[in-house]
């Protein structure tokens, strides 16, 4: 039974030919349920999803092929249902034709083996319902579980986006005559831009930029190990006399070294810089950072100037350390490659020209620069934005 080339219901009130009919199918190979009551087949048919056709008599007593049709429907059960009739007349083979038969065959079967193609052909189109529907069940629990996934995935990503904010300084941070403050705009809940600043000892701060290659969770986890490593040397400064983060180029090359450790194919373009304020100036280092660091005074705007391959990609990498005076009254405003994506121009040429002439008409403070830029009404960012700004009040 369970090698059968599939499974047949013969419906036919005369059980004689019934049976006749039956012995013929079950010498094909196939698995037969003979039925000489139609309510009983009826019944059978409600309660069996395995069918794989019905070979159904036409001129059955009392039934119509039509409400036998209309009963099949309502059990939406989709078995192909071949017809036989003693009479070949036309208008009952078209009318079950069109009510839905696969074929129709008139008694004495001549063509033996063309019922049988028939009934092979309603087989496999049965078995090709069967695994579409079957696929389709598979198709639906795969999207709940991915459903489930995705909303799991979401909630991490949201439980670690509210960790990297608290990751994030004080905003604004004040130091008469000194300003910091930052925003941070993700392109999804986790950011690979991330910017920090702090106090070493009693006349410097501390800050950098970084945009972390790539997006999401992996780039987020790489800010972590740049916030720490910062932080590491800041505790290295106050505990055990090492100056090394005064130094951006030192803290640069130790960053570069800890990525490429880190062995997992991200790299990142930073800015560090060091201001001391008591002699109001600022030491500073690029890493391959776009768009460069742009100093806002009563001069104008312009670019601090500073080249070196981003951090995480060559062992041997090099970096230029600048030294700048800086005005009694200034803005300094680091920013992510992220704020490129947004700014009107096509190409990059135009886009540092039009980005500075945006604090060149817009440099009264860092709110006016946002505003100006449109950050403040982004809700969804083609890429990580992150911006930095510091400034010195008259």
């Amino acid at each position: 039974m369970m090698n059968s080339k599939g499974y047949v219901l013969l419906i036919d009130d005369d059980a004689a030919r019934a049976g006749e009919l039956a012995q013929t199918v079950i010498g094909q190979g196939y698995r037969v349920e003979v039925f000489t009551d139609v309510l009983e087949a009826y019944h059978f048919l409600a309660g069996n999803q395995d069918l794989d056709v019905i070979l159904c008599e036409l001129d059955l007593e009392e039934v119509s092929w039509q409400e036998a049709r209309r009963s099949l429907r309502e059990l939406d059960l989709q078995v192909p249902a071949i017809i036989f009739s003693d009479r070949a007349e036309v208008d009952k083979m078209m009318t079950a034709l069109r009510l839905g038969a696969s074929d129709f065959f008139v008694r004495p079967i001549e063509d033996e083996e063309a019922l049988f193609k028939s009934i092979e052909r309603c087989v496999r189109q049965r078995q090709m319902r069967r695994e579409l529907r079957e696929s389709r069940q598979r198709l639906e629990q795969a999207n709940t579980e991915l459903r489930g996934t995705v909303k799991m995935l979401e909630q991490d990503q949201q439980a670690g986006r509210q960790v990297q904010l608290r990751m994030l300084p004080v905003s604004p941070m004040v130091l008469e005559p000194y300003v910091f403050s930052h925003t941070v705009i993700p392109s999804l809940y986790l950011s690979g831009d991330f910017t920090d600043y702090f106090t070493v000892g009693q006349h410097h701060v501390a800050f950098f930029m970084a945009d972390v290659s790539g997006h999401g969770s992996s780039s987020a986890f790489t800010t972590v190990l740049l916030k720490n490593l910062f932080a590491r040397k800041r505790s290295d400064f106050l505990h055990r006399d090492d100056d090394t983060l005064l130094s951006p180029v030192a803290m640069l090359k130790r960053a570069n070294q800890e990525l490429l450790d880190l062995g997992v194919g991200k790299f990142a373009t930073m800015v560090v810089g060091l201001l001391d304020t008591q002699a109001n100036t600022l030491r500073y280092s690029v890493a391959g950072h776009l768009p460069q660091p742009v100093l806002v005074s009563k001069e104008g705007a312009r670019y601090l100037r500073g080249e070196g391959s981003a951090v995480g990609i060559m062992e041997d990498a090099s970096y230029e350390e600048h030294l700048v005076d800086l005005p009694e009254r200034f803005m300094l405003a680091l920013f992510s490659d992220g704020i490129l994506e947004i700014l009107p121009p096509k190409n990059l040429i135009e886009k540092e020209k039009y980005f500075l002439k945006v604090f060149e008409e817009s440099a009264e403070s860092p709110d006016e620069i946002v505003n100006r830029l449109g950050l403040d009404r982004v809700e969804t960012a083609p890429d990580d934005i992150a911006a930095l700004f510091i400034s010195k009040r008259s």
